[in-house]
């Protein structure tokens, strides 16, 4: 009892720090007093696609994308979900970076729990892009961790995906929105043991999306660490990959609180004390994707309103 006492005045203590540094910094950047005039589903529309480079967008994401329904409700489920929202939802809402996880059999996982098989990912992929022309949209799919590849992911995803695909290119950060279309999906496929995708392939390797994840339950190491790492970065004019910055924090299993929702919701409030405190360190031209748990309109303002404040659009 006493050493779950003392763990909860340790991640109070470290919650606090951020508020403290809310208090004295605030919370303003560029963009940051951005209101949508609309729903978020075709926000990317409404930039100037000849203006706005690949690598000028700050890409709103989501952690562990696809597990709304993962788990048993109320049993196991709390201790794996990341988001309330389907796949299509998320889009609609203005998302257009997805993390999906696959196992052997084709179905999304997180850890040792499973939900619908990736058909289901694909399905909504397609249709929120038969109803939209000028979206794009980052679909990071690995094989989750000691688990095995689906076989011939690769063939399936090209066959799935088709001329929606935006190919391979080692430029492509240069390239102007509209010179991709009408190819509008970037799907990044990490397997474990297949071969990766290769120069040239409609798909993107691994090397083409890099982070650095600390696995901690502390939302003030978590939200030092982004920073310290993405000041190691390049700016996005002249780095040759996309990098991501996660708004979240994870349950530990020596923690008194185990479930998802309660842990990353200690840092998911600080979202745009983040982005104001890189602007504040001229690190705010390195921020390139941006993902959260449990996403909500605000977390995709802050990326609409960054992305929007670099063009003075």
């Amino acid at each position: 009892m006493g050493n779950q006492v003392a763990r909860e005045k340790e991640v109070n203590a470290d919650i606090k720090k951020l508020q403290e540094l809310e208090k004295t910094d605030g919370i303003d950047f560029p963009g940051s007093d951005y209101k949508p005039s609309g729903p978020g589903k075709e926000w990317m529309a409404a930039l100037d696609l000849d203006k706005v480079h690949v690598k000028d967008v700050l890409w709103p994401g989501t952690h562990d994308s696809a597990t709304n329904k993962i788990g048993v409700p109320l049993v196991s489920r709390p201790f794996a979900q990341c988001q309330t929202l389907s796949i299509y939802d998320q889009l609609c809402l203005g998302v257009r970076l997805l993390d999906i996880r696959v196992e052997g059999s084709g179905r999304v996982c997180h850890g040792i729990l499973t939900t619908y098989k990736v058909d289901v990912v694909i399905e909504d992929i397609k249709r929120f892009m038969s109803e939209t022309k000028q979206e794009f949209v980052i679909l990071e799919i690995r094989t989750e961790f000691q688990k095995t590849d689906p076989p011939d992911f690769d063939k399936f995803l090209i066959a799935q995906f088709g001329d929606l695909l935006v190919p391979q290119d080692p430029n492509i950060f240069d390239r102007s929105l509209r010179e991709l279309l009408p190819h509008r999906v970037f799907c990044i496929w990490r397997p474990r043991t297949s071969p990766a995708p290769s120069p040239g392939s409609p798909l993107f390797s691994s090397g083409f999306l890099k982070d650095n994840w600390i696995d901690t339950d502390m939302p003030a190491k978590k939200f030092y660490s982004n920073l310290e790492y993405l000041g190691k970065q390049e700016p996005n004019s002249v780095r040759r990959y996309f990098y991501r910055v996660e708004n979240t924090v994870t349950p530990q299993v020596s923690s008194v609180v185990l479930c998802v929702y309660p842990v990353t919701n200690r840092i998911r409030g600080f979202a745009r004390l983040f982005v104001s405190q890189a602007h504040k360190q001229g690190l705010l031209d390195r921020l390139q994707i941006f993902s959260t748990d449990f996403v909500d309109e605000d977390f995709i303002n802050i990326c609409i309103g960054v992305t929007m404040a670099r063009h003075n659009l």
